[in-house]
């Protein structure tokens, strides 16, 4: 039995009711009496991902057999808004900087790219809603206490995620093995870093959408890095272009302080003013 999973009509449509945030509703075939419906309803008004199974399936899942038709996959964690994930990034007068992650799907994967997006600075990883793993207890073991930091956001369609941040001002890059070395890209500014599912990779639609595409170079004999693997590598190369950024603006600050443009002392600068006969000479 999953740990995150709720059995039976009144404790699933009791944790709609307090609020809970379910992934997935399992909800068996050929069900439509007043109980199902409710926890349909609910689940519907809350954006689950509903699924219709059979009997021996729920069966499979259930800790004792006794599902009656329903099981709710809960999330461990709640889920933050993109809009909220934004304003945070600037209300510390940031860059965004995020992570999308289009169908990722293995638990320990999820959870080591959310403890690299904390510490790369990140202000948060979008994920999909169908066919990708979610806030499970797994993913939170992994990430080390990242996941309490570090917003995660669930959308339904990336591709479509993707256009509403480029009107914020994002350009984004995927992770393609036939993209261009990492080093010779501008990855600074307001960015969105795609990472694709462990097998398949950035998906079509969301490939057209990125501006550009990034390369990790490899010397070795294998053509492919695990995806939390390539995401680290990608998410570092990011962190040290914006912070090589930041320390030249520094630089450039503490040099102007240092050497202030030079300027006359008010008395000359009246007295150049005044030419012969009182008429201005500069």
């Amino acid at each position: 039995m999953n740990e995150n999973a709720i059995e039976g009509r009144n404790a699933v449509l009791e944790a709609f009711r307090a609020g809970k945030t379910v992934d997935k509703l399992y909800v068996q075939e050929g069900l439509k009496d007043g109980p199902i419906l409710s926890i349909v309803r609910e689940a519907k008004k809350q954006g689950s991902r509903i699924l219709f199974s059979d009997k021996e399936s729920l069966n499979r899942m259930s800790e004792d057999g006794k599902h009656q038709g329903v099981i709710a996959m809960v999330a461990s964690y709640s889920y933050a808004e993109l809009g909220d994930i934004l304003a945070s990034a600037r209300e510390k007068s940031e860059d965004p900087f995020l992570i999308l992650l289009d169908g990722i799907e293995d638990p320990y994967n999820l959870g080591a790219i959310i403890r690299t997006a904390n510490q790369v600075g990140a202000h948060g990883v979008i994920i999909n809603k169908n066919r990708a793993v979610g806030l499970t207890a797994s993913v939170a073991r992994t990430s080390a206490g990242a996941l309490n930091y570090t917003p995660v956001a669930k959308v339904t369609n990336m591709a479509r995620t993707i256009e509403e941040l480029k009107k914020e001002g994002l350009w984004f890059v995927a992770a393609d093995m036939d993209g261009e070395e990492m080093y010779s890209l501008n990855l600074k500014g307001p960015l969105g870093l795609v990472i694709g599912n462990e097998g398949k990779g950035v998906s079509e639609l969301v490939w057209k959408k990125c501006d550009f595409t990034a390369r990790i170079p490899m010397l070795g004999q294998i053509d492919s890095l695990n995806a939390s693997v390539a995401a680290g590598v990608l998410a570092y190369e990011v962190l040290r272009q914006r912070r090589s950024c930041i320390l030249a603006r520094r630089r450039a600050s503490l040099y102007n302080r240092a050497h202030p443009p030079f300027r006359l002392p008010a008395a000359a600068r009246r007295a150049g003013s005044l030419g012969k006969g009182g008429t201005d000479a500069w």
